[in-house]
């Protein structure tokens, strides 16, 4: 009795979907999770939200009531979003300001794109 073994490459040819698509580079990818790192937090979640609804740049004195937090918590939260690019940071005398980065912002949404993806 003879057995025969399947072509396992004509098997995964037919099941197997091409990557052809373009991919972010494993710099691009990095960049990106750091990004998400900053995000992980729903406060900072709220922040962006908040910041992406307002026409002109936020004090910081104007987060600590919508979020709950007192204004030292705030100002870190601000801090990790400016350092990961996320938000702009304006130092009008004693108050700082902040407005979304939308730069940043569209790139995030770039890499994020799923438009196809998703039958």
């Amino acid at each position: 009795m003879t057995t025969t073994t399947p072509d396992r490459s004509d098997a995964a040819g037919a099941c197997c979907a091409s990557l052809d698509a373009a991919s972010l580079s494993r710099a691009d990818a990095a960049a990106t999770a750091q990004l998400f790192k900053a995000l992980a937090d729903p406060h900072r979640v709220q922040i962006v939200n908040l910041l992406a609804t307002s026409p002109d740049p936020v004090c910081v004195c104007e987060f600590t009531e919508p979020l709950g937090l007192s204004q030292p918590t705030v100002s870190h939260h601000l801090k990790k979003l400016v350092q990961a690019g996320l938000l702009k940071r304006e130092q009008r005398g004693t108050w700082a300001y902040y407005s979304l980065n939308r730069d940043t912002l569209g790139g995030l949404a770039a890499a994020l794109d799923l438009q196809g993806a998703i039958p």
